[in-house]
């Protein structure tokens, strides 16, 4: 059977043909960047009434927004304490309070505005890779529950098959405030919400530069000219060179999932018998679940390349899922594909502004709660509303040196993690 190297998404929810429409010389906002975050700012500012347009290099969702795991998590890379000591406590306790508001915030716009993405709140399963990574899950589980109110409970190893068919983790431990999605049919269901409110959005037409112009700006695109008085950049892990300042403080980071053949019904009930969103404390940060149908398992990860198709990124995945279930050594791949995920100096999502241009990016692999969030929040911040402020809203994250836009050192990182994951592999089997 061929691999496709199409996400299965796209077979359920295909990407819209692009029609390209006139582009009006002049708007109140122009936004660069059609997925998640640039079609959340577009629903917000043509509901107030401003003139929109939004542009997109590609086909509108063809990045990240339609190609990752559709998994809720809104994950912080940092533990508290980081947070604390690169952003003082105060800034660390409300980007954590921000970012269960932000997942209740998704939940209640996919209900209210109607939005079929198969969505379902079934909690996450996070596997602890050795002893000493469990009992740090359950302090985190009890610190969730008194600090936020978030249902989170440990799971011993000898419970752990009650939630995931698998004896390779050291327990792990469970939240319930995180859930699934098909993330192309969110994609799907807000483009329709942008346009229906006024917005035009205009696909395969890469923005070249933006030119401050006396209290507005010239947006030049491969297409024609356009003035606006406010511009909002989402483009996070696909930024180019036409914004070469932006691009060396984002670091594009392939994240690869593999889509298993359909598989039996009790097979499925066996090794997902809950059917929740999983990810574990290994260092390569693999993250997995069952397809929206219960039929296949999705199980994704880093990808370690920068270039090119080579077939041992996907190789790679599947040695991995097979080590989680020997079951499925011999299953076979029907899918692999990728996406780019956004890093930045400060591993948390960031809004930011530079010469009055507002930025909602750096999701570093959790954009599908933190993308639409950061999105809307830029268009609350072009609306003049008290909504916009957040706690992810200060300096624009530093520029990675030696970096200009093509990730080299990838490589060589990922070796170095694949290390430490098979050192701790080797430990947790003496123990």
């Amino acid at each position: 059977m061929m691999t496709h190297s199409k996400p299965l998404w796209w077979e359920t929810a295909p990407l819209a043909p692009v029609e390209h429409r006139a582009i009006a010389p002049a708007s109140d906002v122009v936004i660069v960047g059609a997925g998640y975050t640039g079609l959340s700012a577009a629903i917000s500012l043509a509901r107030a009434g401003r003139s929109v347009q939004v542009f997109d290099k590609e086909r509108p969702g063809e990045g990240a927004s339609t190609r990752n795991g559709g998994i809720t998590s809104g994950n912080l890379r940092l533990g508290r304490a980081d947070m604390v000591r690169r952003f003082g406590q105060a800034r660390a306790a409300a980007i954590e309070a921000e970012a269960k508001v932000a997942r209740e915030d998704l939940y209640r716009f996919i209900a209210e505005e109607g939005i079929d993405c198969d969505f379902t709140l079934v909690g996450r399963f996070t596997g602890a890779a050795s002893p000493g990574d469990y009992e740090g899950l359950a302090r985190g589980a009890e610190d969730l529950r008194r600090t936020l109110g978030i249902e989170a409970y440990a799971v011993p190893r000898s419970e752990q098959r009650t939630v995931l068919g698998t004896d390779f983790y050291h327990g792990g431990y469970v939240r319930m405030d995180i859930g699934g999605l098909h993330p192309a049919k969110l994609h799907a269901g807000m483009q329709r919400l942008a346009r229906d409110a006024g917005a035009v959005i205009h696909g395969e037409t890469p923005v070249l530069g933006i030119t401050p112009q006396g209290d507005g700006y010239e947006v030049t695109t491969l297409r024609g000219r356009v003035r606006a008085r406010d511009v909002i950049v989402g483009t996070n892990g696909y930024t180019d060179a036409s914004d070469r300042w932006l691009r060396r403080r984002l670091v594009p980071v392939r994240s690869r999932i593999i889509a298993t053949a359909p598989l039996p019904p009790d097979l499925m009930a066996g090794l997902m018998p809950r059917g929740m969103m999983c990810s574990d404390t290994r260092q390569l940060s693999y993250y997995y679940r069952p397809s929206p149908d219960g039929r296949r398992i999705l199980f994704g990860g880093r990808d370690g390349t920068i270039a090119g198709e080579p077939d041992w990124p996907t190789e790679a995945l599947r040695r991995t899922l097979v080590d989680l279930f020997p079951e499925l050594a011999g299953t076979e791949i029907t899918h692999s594909w990728y996406g780019h995920v956004a890093m930045n100096r400060d591993m948390v999502p960031r809004i930011f502004s530079r010469r009055g241009i507002r930025y909602a990016a750096g999701y570093c692999g959790s954009g599908v709660v933190w993308a639409r969030w950061a999105g809307q929040k830029a268009a609350m911040q072009v609306l003049g509303l008290d909504e916009g402020g957040s706690a992810l809203d200060f300096r624009p994250p530093a520029a990675v040196p030696l970096f200009n836009g093509k990730a080299w050192f990838m490589p060589a990182v990922f070796a170095w993690l694949t290390l430490q994951d098979r050192l701790a592999a080797r430990t947790r089997r003496k123990t």
